[in-house]
């Protein structure tokens, strides 16, 4: 079936939890890494606050997708994210 514009393979659910839980994993990483580094330049409360909290919102979103709930999990993991970079930009800097 060729992919096209109209043509759209669509992911099995199986596939989007897979998906979900690898890109929150990933952010996961990510979030870690950014907070050693944070911590490294300066120790403040507010650093771990943010960081700990975008690393509790990756572990929600992993758990939600593993129940099925792949939708609401993709729509708190981009509001998560928004958010704490809103936040280390606006706030932390």
């Amino acid at each position: 079936m060729p992919v096209g514009p109209l043509n759209r393979v669509r992911l099995t659910p199986r596939q989007a939890r897979r998906l979900r839980v690898l890109a929150a994993s990933a952010l996961m990483v990510l979030a870690a890494v950014l907070l050693a580094a944070r911590l490294a330049s300066r120790s403040s409360v507010l650093v771990v606050g943010v960081y700990g909290l975008l690393l509790i919102l990756c572990g929600l979103v992993i758990e939600l997708s593993r129940r099925g709930r792949t939708r609401l999990g993709s729509y708190l993991l981009g509001a998560g994210l928004l958010a704490s970079f809103v936040m280390d930009f606006a706030v932390l800097s």
